[in-house]
């Protein structure tokens, strides 16, 4: 698999120690996170504005598009989404990971990886296409959730759309360990360190109109975020 090959609108010229070439780390973050951030511009009655809303995605290492696929999920009926299509977007996915604790305030800091994808995004419309993205986003918040479900309605499918974004035009950045302190700052005997953040799932809770033993793929997901 090929390292990442940033463009010049993707390219860390900040803290270029913490950019990450492996295309691997980059789709390990990918499968880590569970929001996207969508980042637009919207031009609606003549104004012209950015909006940046949370999304569900998936990843297709193998889709159709230069270096895999990042599948977008949203509403036919999103005002977003015209404009989505009309220019480049830019999504970022971001994992914090801990908050680092200096001994100046200029020092402080978060450990995180984030990665930045930017392209001209298209509506799937093939119709084996759309399911198989429908199917990963599913999994990627419960894997193995989509087999045991009903297949969606005209009605659903005609109220939900599906936009693909090649990895291409992406990059990665990420921060980990303690914090970095001058000399003199180290001296002053303040205490610095990291508090280390992970995201915990608690067991499943079942809805009041549902039996009480949850699936297989429910509980392993559960375990796996614990």
């Amino acid at each position: 698999m090929s390292n990442l090959s940033p463009t010049q609108r993707t390219t860390v010229t900040r803290e270029t120690k913490r950019a990450v070439a492996g295309r691997s780390r980059m789709l390990a973050l990918l499968g880590d996170a569970l929001v996207a951030h969508l980042g637009v511009v919207v031009v609606r009655d003549g104004v012209t504005h950015p909006v940046v809303l949370p999304i569900a995605f998936a990843v297709d290492p193998d889709g159709p598009d230069a270096d895999g696929t990042l599948y977008l999920h949203g509403s036919t009926g999103s005002g977003w989404l015209r404009s989505a299509l009309d220019t480049d977007v830019c999504v970022t996915v971001t994992e914090l990971d801990g908050l680092v604790a200096a001994r100046s305030g200029f020092s402080h800091s978060m450990n995180y990886r984030s990665a930045v994808v930017i392209g001209r995004a298209r509506v799937v419309d093939d119709p084996a296409e759309r399911a198989h993205a429908l199917d990963l986003i599913v999994d990627h918040m419960i894997p193995g959730r989509a087999a045991t479900l009903r297949p969606p309605t005209r009605k659903e499918l005609a109220a939900t759309a599906v936009l693909a974004l090649p990895l291409r035009e992406a990059s990665m950045k990420e921060r980990a360990g303690g914090p970095e302190d001058e000399p003199e700052d180290v001296a002053s005997g303040v205490w610095a360190g990291h508090i280390p953040l992970q995201r915990v799932a608690l067991p499943p809770v079942s809805a009041p109109d549902s039996h009480d033993e949850a699936p297989v793929d429910v509980v392993a997901r559960a375990e796996a975020l614990g």
